[in-house]
């Protein structure tokens, strides 16, 4: 890959029970760009797991990360971005309090489902919420479509883990870092709290509110607008 090719490149982090294909919109815009683009995968279904790092001849490094996404990515990757785009995503899921303790236990009851074998009921469920205002089929496909897998379930139940106790930014999370928080008016899976916490932990953020959209942010435009903000910040 030549230099040129490689002096931006983008890592996309998809969010619980998601899978990389989402983002092959946003890798069109970016390559037609010249822009290096890769996506990480966690592996709920039949896609394998991937963790990209970033290419050393990179000079802006951005990490793109929707929902849960920002907390699967390692802090050795963190740690080089230059810029962060947090696309319906939150510092702690789970804010203090009542509205925590609510939050943590229909956690625990998600993944008690998944335990039980109810796996597919569950995702269908959490899926709609996700979606909404808008209907499910307008996502874009996952890993339910695959099937999950056995390990599948168990990162299902792992990454439920990490929700309950995120708290705070990242580990590796470069102070300075430009940042774009890209928020959904619609959201039912992060809570208002939540949302606020991380404004509060990134106040010199840029901030996009999506009306109408949920917690998929299922705009079409949405794609083309992030990678003009990120261009923009190019020399």
């Amino acid at each position: 890959m030549s230099q040129a090719a490689c002096t931006t490149q983008l890592i996309a982090v998809h969010g619980w029970a998601g899978d990389c294909r989402a983002w092959q919109p946003w890798a069109e815009l970016a390559e037609s760009r010249g822009w290096y683009f890769s996506a990480a995968e966690r592996g709920y279904g039949t896609l394998p797991p991937k963790q990209p790092s970033w290419d050393p001849q990179a000079q802006q490094r951005v990490v793109i990360g929707h929902s849960m996404g920002p907390h699967l990515l390692p802090a050795a990757v963190w740690a080089e971005a230059t810029s962060a785009v947090w696309l319906a995503s939150f510092a702690a899921f789970a804010p203090p309090g009542r509205q925590g303790r609510s939050i943590r236990a229909a956690l625990q009851a998600m993944g008690q489902r998944i335990s039980s074998g109810d796996t597919t009921a569950q995702l269908r469920d959490f899926f709609r919420e996700a979606a909404a205002p808008f209907p499910p089929s307008a996502l874009p496909l996952g890993p339910l479509e695959q099937g999950i897998t056995a390990t599948g379930r168990e990162r299902l139940l792992e990454d439920l883990e990490r929700l309950a106790n995120s708290a705070g930014l990242p580990p590796g999370y470069p102070e300075g870092a430009r940042a774009l928080i890209v928020e959904a008016a619609d959201d039912r899976i992060v809570h208002p709290a939540s949302r606020a916490a991380l404004r509060a932990q990134l106040p010199n953020a840029q901030v996009w509110n999506l009306e109408p959209a949920g917690h998929c942010l299922l705009d079409p435009t949405l794609a083309a607008r992030v990678v003009e903000w990120i261009a923009d910040a190019q020399p």
